[in-house]
């Protein structure tokens, strides 16, 4: 009697654990596919004519294929190629100087044997609460530091974030102290044990921080309309597709009377295709660290 009670008990609980796993996979999957039919859309849309778009919206599935706002793209393919490469390097030198520097703050910040690091940490929380404003900020970018038309001008402001540095500082809180403990008594230095000890440790935050600081890098326009003007050849990916969707809206905005058919011409299936050039290296990268992505978020969260 009593093993046919745990055998009825052990049918139940498999099967209530299929139907949470069930739900759990329908749940899963309907949020997949919602987080993906917006880009399929934007893909969609950007191989339509800018007539279909008119005549009946955007669509997943063209109605009327078209190239056009690629081929306008893509008619400077040097400059487009230049562009890539600027943003690429500004990528990856300031999210790997980015990462270095917000690890080396957070991991110090962390420590409990450095008297400083209250007061430093208040004053890094404060300076993301006020700001001095653009005016300051560009004349000391232009006149102070002779940055116009830099890529540091553009590099520099990214670097360093307050609140990446609070994030790195709660995950760091989180690896037990003994670690640094041990390393001191093999006699090791506090450089050797960040870097050898510490960096290791901290895999799951690095890839969260630097994710987050290569999207801010890989996204940035504004920085560039502020401080390159038309005399820098090559600059960052997202400004130059900027301009090109702007000087499509000025030709049809001043010429409306022209021999060229300009309701032709692409508006929105160009800023489509803007979006899907931009945004398709991102979407690539982001993959290989969803997994540390997650990990860093949460433990970065609940840690105080």
């Amino acid at each position: 009697m009593v093993r046919m009670r745990q055998k009825s008990n052990k049918v139940r609980l498999e099967l209530s654990d299929m139907l949470i796993r069930g739900f759990t996979y329908a749940a899963m999957t309907f949020a997949s596919i919602v987080g993906v039919v917006p880009f399929l859309l934007v893909l969609g849309s950007s191989l339509s004519s800018e007539e279909s778009i008119r005549r009946t919206g955007f669509a997943l599935i063209p109605s009327d294929f078209s190239t056009q706002a690629y081929e306008i793209i893509l008619k400077a393919p040097d400059t487009l190629i230049g562009s890539y490469v600027v943003t690429i390097g500004i990528t990856a030198i300031g999210t790997a100087i980015g990462l270095l520097i917000t690890a080396m703050t957070g991991y110090a910040l962390s420590r409990r044997d450095f008297p400083l690091r209250n007061a430093i940490s208040f004053y890094i929380y404060f300076t993301s609460l006020f700001s001095a404003g653009l005016v300051p900020f560009y004349l000391m970018m232009v006149q102070t530091y002779h940055l116009r038309d830099s890529y540091l001008a553009i590099l520099l402001p990214l670097l360093v974030s307050p609140w990446l540095i609070i994030l790195m500082k709660n995950f760091a809180k989180a690896l037990p102290h003994e670690v640094t403990e041990s390393g001191k008594i093999d006699g090791a230095g506090d450089f050797q044990i960040f870097t050898r000890l510490i960096l290791p440790m901290l895999t799951p935050a690095l890839a969260t921080i630097g994710l987050f600081l290569a999207i801010g890098y890989w996204n940035e326009w504004y920085y560039s309309s502020l401080f390159l003007s038309s005399s820098v050849k090559y600059r960052p990916l997202q400004y130059e597709l900027y301009q090109v969707t702007n000087k499509i809206e000025a030709i049809k905005n001043s010429y409306a009377g022209a021999v060229v058919r300009l309701a032709d011409l692409p508006g929105e299936t160009l800023k489509m295709a803007t979006a899907v050039i931009a945004t398709g290296p991102i979407i690539l990268v982001y993959p290989f660290v969803q997994k540390y992505f997650v990990a860093g978020i949460t433990v970065g969260a609940v840690k105080g």
